[in-house]
């Protein structure tokens, strides 16, 4: 993999690392915070120039103007943010609009995705008398609840059997992140869980996605592409 221009939106403890392993993999990495950028507007023509791939990892009130500015200017993106995808319909049409490469994911673990599997395998019990539920924990200071994660899940799950299970949501101490799915029924119960130990999975994850993503052109959702990475 050549050395590619990296711009990366945000500076949480996730971004930090993405730059991290973004250096390590011997790219070339400019970082904006929040402050840097109110409403994407630092994401002009002239910052913009250079980049070939703009990775997202700010927060949900400020991920869509990111989108529409980058965009805008023809670049691609990896967005790691969640908390926006009520509006995934108008984000394709944009992308589609101006012929550019999107990647998103609730999760760029391997490992989660991985679960994504195992869980839609499990779904057909919600068919046989199980009751589903997902609990999700996160860090205090996530902002959006439920996670991304876990709508995902819940989205696989419906996808699977026809049937919305409940997600249960904490935010305490400093969890990276903990996604159980939880199928009850009167004779047993079958726990199916994800711990992730550190938020250097899902920095590798994006750095691996932007890479992928180089080049081409549409729409992807990093569940669907990971093994291609």
């Amino acid at each position: 993999m050549f050395p590619m221009n990296l711009l990366l939106l945000g500076r949480g403890k996730t971004g930090s690392l993405v730059a991290e392993v973004a250096h390590e993999r011997r790219h070339r990495v400019q970082v904006l915070c929040a402050a840097d950028n109110p409403q994407g507007s630092a994401l002009t023509g002239a910052t913009l120039n250079d980049v070939d791939v703009v990775i997202d990892f700010s927060v949900p009130g400020a991920v869509l103007a990111n989108i529409e500015a980058c965009l805008r200017a023809g670049k691609s993106m990896v967005v790691g943010t969640t908390g926006w995808y009520g509006e995934l319909a108008n984000v394709r049409q944009m992308v589609e609009l101006h012929r550019t490469g999107f990647l998103y994911g609730a999760n760029f673990s391997v490992g989660i995705n991985l679960f994504f599997e195992i869980v839609r395998a499990a779904a057909p019990a919600l068919e046989q008398q199980y009751l589903g539920q997902i609990f999700e924990r996160h860090h205090a200071r996530k902002k959006d609840a439920p996670s991304g994660t876990a709508l995902t899940l819940q989205k696989i799950i419906r996808e699977a059997s026809a049937t919305d299970v409940e997600i249960t949501s904490f935010r305490e101490g400093d969890v990276v992140g903990l996604h159980e799915m939880v199928l009850d029924s009167p004779y047993d119960t079958i726990y199916l869980c994800h711990d992730s130990k550190s938020r250097r999975g899902f920095a590798e994850g994006a750095i691996r996605a932007a890479e992928w993503l180089l080049g081409k052109k549409g729409f992807y959702e990093f569940k669907d592409v990971w093994r291609e990475l």
